[in-house]
């Protein structure tokens, strides 16, 4: 608390130099804060005050603190249309490819020609071929600033290119091995370079083959494989097996925050990328999946409707329609969610999809049982007709236990034809238990109406 009051009051401090023009305090006190802290003050400036900061800091220092900015890179195409084109150019020339493409991507194709013209023609050449990668692929998220070397090096030559070449890079703990056609042929650790005698061959001690993915590959499979191998960095090489990136986890833990939060929004049926300040644009979004939901909320209603002569008969039924609904809805919603999370993890040692399917048939089971006891004993001392509670559980049961079939079968479904798990939403698994619940709770008390007609 104390620690946040501070920081705050500092960050304040530092707005005030800004707003007083005091360049050389402004430039002390801002510079000598992590680029994080420096990009959470830059985007609390409002324009004039980003105009007064661009004069006061170099296009390096200022690329330093984009490559931490955390803004959607539609914001921070803004802060670029505020600056002179050359400085942009500039700054995007400091940053490190991967963030400057991740921005460059919203940029107008005018605009974008512009800034190209204005960078470095080998850094005008990455972008160019970077923006060509297919979105969510590892090519589309690598990095080109990496260290490497050749095979034929001692690791005295080897220190020496790590040190000319360290400033720029993303990370040096990874140095990769190429051959004279920039084939990946292995991997050290500057660890290996600083324990090794300095006249040892570099093929001595790389580590072969090296674990690497191909630029075509998808971002989530990446991600998989840097966490079930504990990777810092992972090489990405294109079909000849040639390097040309590498994926940081820095870079990964982005895209497991963006995948699962993809996941979390495809259970609700809405999209993460949907703007929050933008109420027509949002609720665009959101309505062709809630005028297929209402379609398909109707087929219940439907359904119900042709019970209505067993309702008018025996009124008491509709009382517990929405409680069993609603219950085999939340059991299939659980079911759901713990399939689309499995699937997300591709983890080789989970059991495998028969072995899914029985787990969840039995989960239903005794949770349906538990249930439809509970509500058994609930209603027959409520409503003194214990037939009633018998018909209530159960139904209950039942649709419990089919709704968490249904939750674990249809994203499975899903994966094996090549849809994304995350589609089978929350609102889709409620909407089909909402059907099964109706007509299996209608047809078991079909079989015991004499009991409580007329109630």
């Amino acid at each position: 608390m104390a620690e946040n009051l501070v920081k705050t009051q500092s960050n304040k401090k530092i707005i005030q130099l800004l707003n007083s023009q005091k360049a050389r305090q402004f430039r002390e006190n801002y510079l000598d804060l992590h680029v994080y802290e420096q990009a959470q003050i830059f985007t609390e400036l409002n324009s004039q005050q980003r105009a007064r900061l661009y004069r006061y800091l170099t296009a390096k220092e200022v690329g330093d603190m984009f490559d931490a900015i955390e803004d959607e890179p539609e914001e921070v195409v803004k802060y670029f249309e505020e600056m002179t084109p050359q400085y942009a150019a500039n700054v995007i020339d400091e940053m490190y490819t991967d963030n400057a493409v991740d921005i460059l991507a919203y940029v107008p194709k005018k605009d974008l020609a512009g800034y190209l013209r204005l960078l470095p023609t080998e850094k005008a050449a990455e972008i160019r071929e970077m923006l060509h990668y297919e979105d969510k692929t590892a090519g589309a998220i690598m990095s080109t600033e990496y260290v490497a070397i050749a095979g034929n090096q001692t690791v005295r030559s080897a220190m020496h290119v790590v040190k000319r070449e360290a400033s720029d890079a993303e990370t040096i703990y990874y140095v990769y091995v190429v051959g004279s056609d920039n084939k990946l042929i292995g991997v050290l650790t500057l660890r290996d370079l600083l324990i090794n005698d300095d006249d040892q061959m570099i093929t001595d001690i790389m580590t072969t083959p090296v674990m690497s993915v191909k630029v075509s590959d998808d971002q989530a499979e990446v991600a998989q494989t840097i966490r079930d191998y504990n990777f810092l960095a992972i090489p990405v090489t294109d079909y000849e097996n040639k390097l040309i990136g590498i994926i940081n986890v820095d870079d990964i833990i982005d895209v497991i925050d963006e995948e699962s939060a993809e996941d979390y929004s495809g259970l609700a049926a809405v999209d993460t990328e949907e703007v929050a300040d933008n109420p027509i644009k949002a609720a665009s979004n959101r309505l062709p999946w809630l005028i297929v939901l209402l379609l398909l909320g109707m087929s219940t209603t439907t359904l119900i409707s042709h019970y209505e002569g067993m309702i008018s008969q025996a009124s008491i039924l509709a009382i517990f329609v929405s409680s069993i609904t609603g219950t085999a809805g939340n059991a299939g919603t659980q079911s759901l969610a713990v399939a689309v999370r499995r699937l997300a993890s591709r983890d080789e040692d989970q059991p495998s999809v028969y072995r899914q399917f029985f787990i969840e048939l039995l989960t239903g089971l005794v949770t349906g049982l538990v249930t439809g006891l509970t509500i058994f004993l609930i209603v027959g001392f409520w409503k003194q007709n214990f037939i009633l509670g018998f018909v209530i559980g159960m139904a209950m049961m039942c649709a419990i236990t089919v709704a968490n079939l249904a939750g674990s079968f249809i994203p499975n479904l899903m994966d094996k034809i090549g849809v994304d798990p995350a589609v089978a939403s929350g609102p889709f698994i409620s909407t089909l238990s909402d059907l099964t619940s109706v007509l299996i709770y209608f047809n078991i008390a079909k079989l015991f109406m004499k009991f409580f007609m007329g109630t």
